[in-house]
């Protein structure tokens, strides 16, 4: 039984009046009244002038209200978080400034974002770095093995990581197979090597979802949005960053927000930029979103403690698994019952998946399919109903029957 709170969050989310939704680690549906605050503030703004001495002092305080809002949820001081506007930009605008030199060496997960990748990849080209990989894809046990999963990791990131090591990727929660990663265990591991390289964590998948403070607030890099599990607007996130990054990381790609000052000595290079997060922020952004993302982070806070959220995410979660589990002709990726709300799945008849989801869709039921492994995914939050995993389970057993699409 879903709880009243969760019911009445429900309800606020439009997206899921006429549809089965089950892509929260796409984007999650945005309640109403975040909406309405995004359009109030957007009012706000125009009333005092968009460029005028009265706005300034309302664009500042909702700028630092979410900051510190953001920085509480991560577990840090509020001086370690810088606004971005997604998860791509919060991981590579502090990773492009970090103090490489020429042979230093990547380790970068298997199952990281493409986006990261890429920048990981055009980063080595320009600075002359290796990348090596770390195959965690390999670790499906689910909740159940957690500790063992803790174990095989670490043997595995000690057997990659490099004398000249500088920087490890991965992700918090895998988006492709829905595995929780140790951050907290890599960290202490990576402090203990002779290099102590950066560890940069992808969190697009956990904000909004599991509890999170220990792993932000030992990453270096922690980037995460407001777009996904959180049911904020798109185009706003923010990254958790380290005293050490602050103290020896550049700032990349530079605005007029990370500055101190702008009225710059052209012939004075010192002292240009902030001596926190803020060096890592650009310029003009959409500020009526942090309106919304603020009304959204405060109605998932009265549906239920984060604890509480992701208690009532396993018990879906593991609900959908064992229906899964009960078809012939499907199996789970993950061994175990998942510890979040990413279910990802195969058919055995390999020619299934491919269009599975147009004609999951054609029944307003909303999945995605992933390249790597390839597989199905979908999603369960605290708004998803035990009636909707029926029936998508029920679906999913008529096409395995069927054999043909």
């Amino acid at each position: 039984m879903k709880t009243t709170a969760s019911n009445e969050l429900r309800a606020l989310l439009p997206a899921l009046n006429n549809k089965s939704y089950f892509n929260y680690g796409g984007q999650g549906p945005l309640p109403t009244s975040s909406l309405n605050a995004i359009v109030e503030s957007w009012k706000k703004i125009q009333e005092l002038g968009p460029f005028t001495g009265c706005v300034w002092p309302y664009i500042t305080n909702e700028i630092e209200s979410t900051r510190e809002m953001l920085a509480i949820q991560c577990g840090i001081p509020h001086n370690r978080l810088a606004l971005t506007e997604n998860v791509t930009s919060g991981c590579v605008l502090p990773l492009w400034g970090l103090p490489f030199s020429s042979n230093d060496r990547l380790l970068i997960s298997d199952c990281e974002h493409p986006g990261v990748v890429a920048a990981c990849q055009e980063l080595a080209y320009r600075k002359g770095l290796s990348i090596d990989i770390l195959p965690i894809q390999m670790l499906r046990q689910g909740v159940t093995e957690q500790e063992s999963i803790h174990s095989e990791l670490l043997t595995l990131l000690d057997k990659k990581l490099e004398r000249r090591t500088k920087l490890v990727v991965v992700s918090h929660l895998l988006w492709n197979t829905g595995q929780l990663i140790p951050i907290k265990a890599i960290a202490k591991s990576l402090s203990n090597h002779p290099n102590k390289p950066f560890l940069l964590v992808d969190a697009a998948q956990s904000f909004g979802q599991i509890p999170l403070t220990e792993e932000a607030s030992s990453a270096d890099i922690y980037a995460f949005t407001g777009h996904k599990w959180a049911l904020g607007p798109e185009g706003l996130g923010g990254v958790a960053i380290s005293e050490r990054v602050l103290s020896e990381a550049n700032p990349t790609l530079i605005g007029w927000r990370s500055l101190q000052n702008e009225n710059i000595n052209y012939t004075n290079y010192s002292n240009l930029f902030h001596p926190d997060s803020r060096r890592f922020e650009i310029a003009t952004s959409c500020v009526p979103l942090l309106a919304g993302l603020r009304c959204s982070l405060r109605l998932l806070e009265e549906a239920g403690t984060v604890q509480n959220r992701i208690s009532q995410i396993k018990k879906s979660g593991k609900e959908f698994w064992d229906l899964l589990n009960s078809i012939d002709g499907v199996r789970t990726i993950l061994k175990g019952p998942p510890p979040a709300g990413l279910i990802s799945f195969e058919f055995t008849h390999k020619h299934l998946t491919k269009k599975v989801v147009k004609l999951l869709g054609g029944q307003n039921l909303w999945i995605r399919d992933l390249e790597s492994p390839r597989c199905l995914r979908a999603c369960v939050h605290i708004t998803t109903t035990n009636k909707e995993i029926i029936t998508l389970s029920k679906a999913i057993e008529e096409i395995a029957i069927s054999e043909v699409i």
